[in-house]
């Protein structure tokens, strides 16, 4: 486990994911450091350090943190090996701990079980983003076997937080649209049948795992994955969001390789459909729980999502339209709803 007062650092520290570790480290007394652009200062605790600096602008970034060494530096928003090795060139020789923040949808698509472990092989066909977390794992596990560099590796699945309500069809501007078609009786486009099953972890119980590894010799060297061991069905997940809205929600079902061909390219419904979220799976956390033992997220969704749909509606400047989802949607349900009423008319069937 973490001992007190250790000296960390967090690149990214108010994300959806990070700013729940935050919370949990100011308030556990440790010396916390955040590096990042400082566009939500406002919501950083009393007491963190704040780095503010474009972290490509490494001499700027050494300027500021001196000859200062950390127990552990906890990278958020690398996606791109490039990224890896310019945090290697910062870190190598400054730190203790060096926790890379990966991603669940890094595992192989489609897995050859659906029970997902740290031992599952990585490789996702779908998805670039997917592709690109693997080949900075690969980097890292590199210097670790070579140079003994101490890294430990995290997997997130889909961590949420009061800020947004986790969908699965939704464009570019968020969950909002989809919320918006729920209060106002609109079809929600929901991918397959809705029967795959998926995982969705509050991002304060994600924290308090991921906290668990920092300063834990158990952890160097390692890969673990952080998620809830709750499981549902799509289906289940829009009627939980309905509750929480105290409407009924229309789920449409579309075929999600359909969605994928005909959404917009930048949209990537091909990675976040096929390569993830339209997959069933269920992840095995007993790694993590050997760690850190006591470890248990305590968030049911049905919970989590009415503390989403209230900060929500209380927030008006979360309520962001995206018009061209809408009518998307609107042109996906139609056209299906005319192909349907042609295979009805058709008298071979």
């Amino acid at each position: 486990m973490n001992r007190s007062g250790q000296r960390i650092l967090i690149i990214g520290g108010t994300g959806t994911i990070s700013s729940a570790i935050t919370r949990q480290l100011a308030a556990a007394g440790h010396d916390l450091w955040l590096l990042n652009r400082g566009n939500r200062r406002h919501e950083v605790p009393a007491g963190v350090r704040q780095v503010v600096a474009d972290i490509d602008d490494e001499a700027e970034v050494l300027r500021q943190l001196g000859d200062v060494r950390f127990d552990a530096v906890c990278e958020f928003i690398g996606f791109v090996p490039a990224q890896v090795e310019r945090d290697l060139r910062l870190f190598r020789h400054r730190t203790r701990q060096y926790v890379y923040i990966s991603s669940a949808s890094a595992y192989n698509k489609p897995a050859a079980s659906h029970v997902i472990t740290e031992g599952t092989t990585l490789a996702n066909p779908y998805w670039q983003y997917s592709r690109n977390k693997i080949a900075c794992e690969e980097l890292l596990m590199r210097e670790y076997r070579e140079n003994g560099f101490p890294v430990t590796i995290v997997r997130p699945s889909h961590t949420y937080c009061e800020r947004g309500v986790p969908v699965s069809v939704h464009g570019p501007k968020g969950s909002w649209q989809v919320l918006r078609r729920i209060l106002d009786g609109k079809p929600v486009v929901v991918q397959g049948d809705g029967s795959s099953l998926w995982t969705l972890t509050w991002n304060e119980d994600f924290a308090r795992g991921f906290i668990g590894l920092l300063g834990n010799p158990k952890a160097i060297g390692e890969a673990f994955q952080i998620m809830s061991d709750e499981q549902l069905t799509w289906n289940q997940i829009y009627q939980c969001i309905g509750r929480a809205m105290n409407k009924e929600v229309n789920i449409y079902h579309v075929a999600s390789d359909f969605l994928a061909a005909v959404a917009p390219k930048e949209w990537d419904f091909e990675g976040n459909l096929l390569g993830d979220k339209s997959v069933t799976v269920a992840f095995d956390c007993t790694k993590l729980k050997r760690a850190v033992p006591g470890f248990q997220a305590t968030t049911r969704f049905d919970e989590g999502v009415r503390r989403c749909v209230a900060h929500i509606l209380a927030h008006p400047e979360l309520q962001v339209e995206d018009l061209e989802f809408d009518a998307w949607c609107d042109r996906v349900i139609e056209a299906q709803e005319r192909a349907r009423t042609a295979l009805i008319g058709n008298p071979k069937r």
